[in-house]
């Protein structure tokens, strides 16, 4: 903010700003969480690379009028070298992106037996399992994301340092409240969006945090109540981990 810009006006500023404490501490993550995250980012990269080929050829076989369908891994292979059979020149093309796709497929797989190997070795990320909805993915960029939970006064303040609070603007007569500001680590909220996603359509056994989120999302819509139950995912597992405790489940009410 200074008119005149140098090394010796910078310096000052600094010390001034040191002086009035208007400066924000940054958490200085431990070798071991950049560990995680490099597993975790790398598995990202390779399920979008491995998306993005498979489109490529859903896309060029589509274009010559053949269909591939619903299909997964072994069997997309499969029925794409069928449909390639009679087609000489797009299998000229299409072929070799089917032959990365595999070979990126064969490195994903390894990538996730690495994930999963290294969840259940640590003690903190096997109690972040008994959650309902939350698997490995999700607990170690819990773990790798937030590395020290003492560092939050609040449990509650994880929610926004994740990003899954509303955005509010209050200025005289004006007070609104948006959507969630998305601010902080975009891998932690997307997982613990899903996780909370899983809870409420696949998890089957009784809690009452499934119950809470299925409240809302008869009042409010099944995306408002994901999010809910993902900010709330983030509180019970910064307590868990606090406290070093695991999830309780909690008995289906009886019907009278």
């Amino acid at each position: 903010m200074q008119i005149n810009k140098s090394d010796r006006n910078d310096a000052a500023g600094i010390a001034r700003i040191m002086q009035t404490g208007w400066y924000r501490q940054v958490q200085v993550k431990s070798p071991h969480s950049h560990a995680i995250r490099g597993l975790l980012n790398s598995r990202a990269l390779l399920v979008k690379v491995q998306r993005d080929l498979k489109n490529q050829v859903r896309g060029l076989l589509k274009s010559a009028g053949l269909i591939i369908g619903r299909a997964k891994d072994g069997v997309f292979s499969a029925r794409t070298k069928e449909l390639l059979a009679t087609q000489a020149g797009l299998a000229a093309i299409a072929l070799p992106l089917l032959t990365a796709r595999e070979a990126i497929h064969h490195q994903l797989t390894l990538l996730e037996r690495q994930v999963r190997q290294l969840a259940k070795e640590h003690a903190q990320t096997r109690a972040f399992m008994t959650v309902p909805g939350v698997g490995p993915m999700t607990a170690l960029a819990f773990l790798a994301t937030i590395d020290d939970p003492s560092r939050f006064p609040r449990a509650r303040d994880v929610g926004a340092y994740v990003g899954l609070t509303p955005r509010r603007y209050a200025s005289g007569e004006i007070d609104w409240t948006g959507r969630i500001s998305k601010c902080g680590d975009t891998m932690l909220r997307t997982y613990l969006f899903e996780a909370a996603g899983v809870l409420l359509t696949r998890v089957q056994k009784w809690c009452a945090l499934k119950a809470w989120g299925i409240r809302i999302c008869k009042r409010s819509g099944m995306k408002k109540a994901r999010i809910a139950v993902a900010r709330k995912l983030a509180v019970i597992l910064l307590h868990m981990w606090r406290d070093g405790t695991q999830f309780h489940w909690t008995a289906a009410p009886t019907v009278t």
